[in-house]
């Protein structure tokens, strides 16, 4: 009886070109993910998910996180991880969905400003809406200035003051001539003496916006 012949096991020979194209494959893979991470230069900020109105106080839990692309105009927005712990005070209108510029988020330590509702001499303009800028002003009626025919010299009361919001009057809706118009502004704390003396004296108020929308007339 014959021994069995020995087995010969194979080599396989590793192919050079093989590996080079396998290497130049994962070189290729790793410079496209390279080049489309530096190529992406959104940011993550923050949006209103409802409508933030002047004085409204505000956390990061109230706010959506939205990953955009700016353009170079980062710091005109409030970006995540910005809110500090205690939030902030709303400064400005913000519409729901809208991103939170930086210019609306006032400091909770700092609060300057607050609203208070005026009663206007004559309806307000067109063009004031909630968010617009406009100077209140004022005339002092003195009741021996009207026994001349006269009244005071118009001042400023208070300016760049923002509305928050008009409010409707029943005598404007009707159409009734020379109805007023009652409106709530967000005016600096320092002014708010001023306007209540001025409402107590019974003088004459109007708002003037300080600048037009586009598109105005």
């Amino acid at each position: 009886m014959t021994d069995a012949a020995p087995k010969v096991r194979r080599r396989f020979a590793i192919d050079v070109r093989l590996l080079l194209g396998l290497g130049l494959v994962a070189a290729s893979v790793v410079a496209v993910t390279g080049l489309v991470a530096a190529a992406d230069t959104r940011v993550a900020v923050y949006a209103a998910g409802d409508a933030l109105a002047p004085g409204d106080r505000v956390e990061a839990g109230d706010l959506v996180e939205r990953n955009v692309a700016l353009d170079g105009a980062e710091d005109l927005y409030l970006l995540v991880g910005a809110i500090p712990d205690d939030g902030f005070v709303v400064a400005q209108p913000v519409a729901a969905g809208q991103l939170v510029p930086l210019s609306a988020a006032g400091s909770v330590d700092g609060v300057r400003a607050t609203s208070i509702v005026l009663r206007l001499a004559g309806p307000v303009s067109t063009v004031v809406e909630t968010g617009s800028l406009v100077d209140v002003w004022g005339v002092a009626l003195d009741q021996g200035q009207l026994d001349d025919g006269r009244s005071g010299t118009p001042v400023v009361l208070a300016s760049q003051a923002t509305v928050v919001r008009v409010l409707e009057d029943e005598a404007l809706i009707a159409g009734t001539s020379g109805a007023a118009s009652t409106v709530e502004v967000l005016v600096p704390r320092t002014r708010v003496a001023r306007l209540l003396q001025a409402i107590a004296n019974g003088d004459a108020l109007a708002v003037v916006p300080t600048g037009l929308p586009l598109g105005s007339p």
